[in-house]
């Protein structure tokens, strides 16, 4: 390990100073060198090395799990406690969690429906329950608000739209767009909180244009809704807690690239047997 670190430093640090460092021979070190090196290390360098690789493509977010998920994927079969010890040895670690606040305004007159959706979170097809919510990004601009669908068939998410406001237009664009991208059959379940912007006339209204059902949390309850919290949480813990953001365009950006060319596509999901939303969807269909 010691002459490793050393071979791995040499640009750095005078050989000579680092075997006096760590009471090594100068000797006992170039002898190293001159040795074959073992299987077992060969194998464990070029996993290291393929792990750096995913972990760097993956811009930083996956841990060991996720890691042990992707290996496999490509055809490789390492075990995962292997990987975690790699993963330590080289100083890499999936990005932490930060809270965030709910957004919810429930304080309104306005009728509310029943939870009919009631925890039923893995349909058995697409665009048959889609689950909505709301959340913000701070930028040096002020506040930008973020509404998202989702379709809990595969994780995905169909629908997005972002506003410097939170108003029912902000979640009217993202049903709009999630209808308009996935044309989904009549009597789709649509399910979001009791905010404000749901309950309004005009969301209803649109709603019943493409014959979706409405579906509301319970009050206070944000785990009826808990895979698009899941979705915020990780947004903000992979990407938004990790920028400062110097404009509501940078965040725009940034937010778009996340879903669009990340998250949908290329994020496996441990629930969805290490697959990404596209890939699951694509599995499955033509099964």
């Amino acid at each position: 390990m010691i002459f490793r670190f050393m071979h791995d430093h040499q640009a750095e640090f005078p050989v000579s100073i680092m075997c006096s460092v760590f009471h090594v021979s100068r000797s006992g070190y170039y002898a190293w060198l001159t040795r074959p090196e073992s299987r077992r290390s060969r194998e464990n360098r070029e996993l290291a090395q393929e792990i750096a690789e995913i972990h760097r493509e993956s811009n930083r977010i996956y841990g060991s799990p996720k890691i042990h998920g992707e290996l496999r994927r490509r055809g490789k079969r390492h075990g995962k406690n292997r990987v975690a010890r790699l993963m330590r040895k080289d100083g890499l670690y999936a990005k932490t969690k930060r809270k965030f606040r709910v957004t919810t305004d429930s304080n309104h007159s306005q009728p509310v429906a029943p939870n009919l959706l009631n925890r039923e979170f893995n349909p058995a097809r697409p665009n048959q329950a889609w689950v909505s919510d709301i959340t913000y990004i701070w930028t040096a601009e002020g506040w930008l608000y973020l509404a998202v669908v989702m379709d809990l068939y595969s994780r995905t998410i169909v629908g997005w739209s972002m506003a410097e406001r939170m108003t029912r237009q902000l979640v009217m664009d993202a049903l709009t767009f999630a209808a308009k991208r996935r044309n989904p059959p009549r009597g789709l379940l649509h399910h979001s909180d009791r905010g404000s912007q749901y309950a309004s006339d005009d969301f209803q209204e649109l709603l019943l244009k493409y014959g979706m059902i409405c579906s509301m949390s319970r009050t206070g309850n944000c785990w009826d809704n808990a895979p698009a919290e899941s979705f915020f949480s990780i947004l903000k813990r992979e990407l938004v807690f990790h920028n400062r953001y110097q404009s509501r365009a940078q965040a725009r950006q940034s937010i778009f690239d996340y879903i669009e060319r990340f998250y949908n596509r290329r994020r496996i999901h441990a629930s969805l047997g290490y697959l990404t939303p596209s890939e699951f969807e694509e599995l499955n269909l033509a099964a």
